[in-house]
């Protein structure tokens, strides 16, 4: 992509997400993910009514009388976004692809999160790890997220979440909010799941497009998978056909969001034929008020 094609793209996005993240996400996203730790402030002589529990007793013996340790709610968090940059991304039937939803998703929230004084980083997985962006503060950094998620090329074309949720565990060291941002066409990730929701707070986002639920009828169709590269012939005429799609595609629903509650993940649909903006705000204010 030439470089003045890729800088009105990014800037495309700037504005729209920016826009929606300082006057429509800013204050759920602020009450939705709230500081999870307490972080040591100061040291401050005891006065009565304080938790004995909270002596600092090394203090206390170095000036012969009591001092108690104050802490205060950790404030600054970080925002891992885990990106599905495999091949059945590039997939959309009305006005936008997977990829493109994925994108201004991940724009929204790191710009989100800068006005929280939050940082942000990415990882870009298929079936391995594909990059990742340390996490930092700052628009600059938020503009390069954004240059990378619209021109990145991946090596591999199939998904493995079970990869990216072990590296996320491993790699990130520090409690972090955690975006997994995919169309989950993957099985076996459970154990990893839970383990990641266990030390981070993750939160699911499944990228939909509505012909992956219904097809139409429109007869003899070739349709070919992605990432593997297999192709059959379909006869989107039969009844019978069409109504055995949708069955499938509503069990793979029902079976990815019985394995989210299961895992104790907060999770949201989003469609690449309607706006985000409702079901992430819903999302948000779901958080907010627990």
């Amino acid at each position: 992509m030439e470089t003045s094609t890729l800088l009105q793209k990014v800037r495309a996005i700037e504005i729209k997400t920016r826009g929606l993240s300082a006057h429509i996400f800013s204050g759920e996203y602020h009450s939705a993910f709230k500081g999870r730790g307490m972080a040591f402030s100061e040291v401050r002589e005891y006065t009565p009514g304080d938790d004995i529990r909270s002596i600092d007793w090394n203090v206390t013996a170095r000036f012969g009388h009591p001092y108690v340790k104050v802490f205060e709610e950790e404030r600054e968090l970080t925002v891992i976004l885990l990106v599905d940059v495999s091949a059945s991304g590039d997939f959309g039937t009305k006005q936008q692809f997977k990829r493109q939803l994925m994108t201004e998703l991940c724009a929204v929230l790191a710009f989100s999160a800068i006005q929280n004084n939050d940082k942000t980083g990415v990882i870009f997985f298929s079936d391995r790890v594909e990059k990742f962006i340390p996490p930092k503060k700052g628009k600059t950094h938020i503009l390069r997220i954004i240059r990378e998620l619209i021109e990145f090329k991946p090596v591999n074309r199939k998904t493995d979440l079970a990869v990216a949720l072990q590296y996320l565990t491993n790699a990130i060291k520090k409690r972090s909010i955690c975006f997994l941002i995919s169309d989950f066409y993957t099985e076996n990730f459970e154990r990893e799941l839970k383990l990641a929701n266990k030390k981070h707070d993750l939160v699911a986002l499944e990228i939909i497009d509505p012909r992956e639920e219904s097809l139409p009828d429109i007869g003899l169709v070739r349709f070919e998978d992605a990432e593997t590269g297999t192709s059959q012939w379909i006869d989107t005429g039969d009844p019978a056909v069409r109504e055995a799609f949708q069955k499938n595609m509503h069990v793979r629903s029902r079976r990815n969001a019985d394995l989210f509650a299961r895992s104790g993940v907060d999770t949201v649909r989003l469609s690449t034929d309607r706006s985000y903006v409702q079901p992430l705000m819903q999302l948000f204010k779901k958080r907010g008020s627990k």
